[in-house]
């Protein structure tokens, strides 16, 4: 019995010795890899089908394609918008505005000259009395952007409203000073040289964008241009 035991031992351990050394692999297999590859025909020529292949391209088409986008978002120069030319009273007002509506925006004021051609005024009152007088009833509808003509022209102690330009520009402020509750106003031909004030902004996006926009309605005859 016992030497029975012995040659049952002794074969069960020859067994498992074969199996660790692989001996027994032609005649069981667990299906997994590498066997299962190793016993295919020509694994060398194994290669990816075009529904295989087509994702990983897609995704390496649009890496490439994000790239030059990303890069050119990265060096493309911030947008500046000037926004002028103002008098020296408009120019207080508007920078007033800028600060409380638009605390973070950065801006830069700028001293222009401006020659223009057409001016907005109202005819002579006749006297500096009656101009005065005039100029307080302009001063109560909010307009702060005018002078009495105080020289030996035709137009002495009329008020002056604006220089501007273009004709263009100079009907816009008619229309806009009626709007206001001032008539009379007209458009004349007139040379002048004067110191006038540009402001430059920066990133006016999004809600920024939306501030500016509702400030420039009260200066609506003001140009918004790139920054020069």
């Amino acid at each position: 019995m016992l030497k029975i035991i012995f040659w049952l031992l002794l074969l069960a351990n020859a067994a498992l010795f074969a199996m660790q050394k692989g001996y027994l692999g032609a005649l069981y297999s667990d299906g997994r890899e590498p066997a299962r590859i190793g016993r295919q025909l020509q694994p060398d020529k194994i290669r990816m089908t075009a529904a295989e292949s087509a994702p990983a391209a897609a995704t390496s088409l649009a890496s490439a394609a994000l790239a030059p986008a990303t890069a050119a978002a990265d060096l493309a120069p911030a947008a500046c918008t000037e926004v002028g030319n103002f008098s020296a009273a408009e120019a207080r007002r508007f920078s007033s505005q800028l600060a409380e509506r638009m605390p973070a925006i950065k801006f830069v004021r700028r001293e222009t000259q401006e020659v223009a051609s057409h001016m907005v005024y109202l005819p002579s009152l006749g006297s500096k009395e009656a101009a005065d007088a005039k100029a307080d009833e302009v001063r109560r509808l909010g307009i702060s952007d005018f002078f009495v003509i105080q020289d030996s022209s035709p137009l002495r102690y009329g008020i002056s409203l604006g220089i501007f330009k273009t004709d263009e520009a100079a009907q816009k402020q008619v229309a806009g000073l009626a709007k206001r509750g001032l008539s009379g106003a007209k458009v004349g031909t007139r040379s002048v040289s004067s110191s006038k004030v540009a402001f430059q902004l920066r990133d006016l996006g999004g809600d920024n964008r939306l501030a500016f926009d509702k400030i420039k309605l009260d200066f609506p005859a003001q140009e918004v241009r790139s920054c020069p």
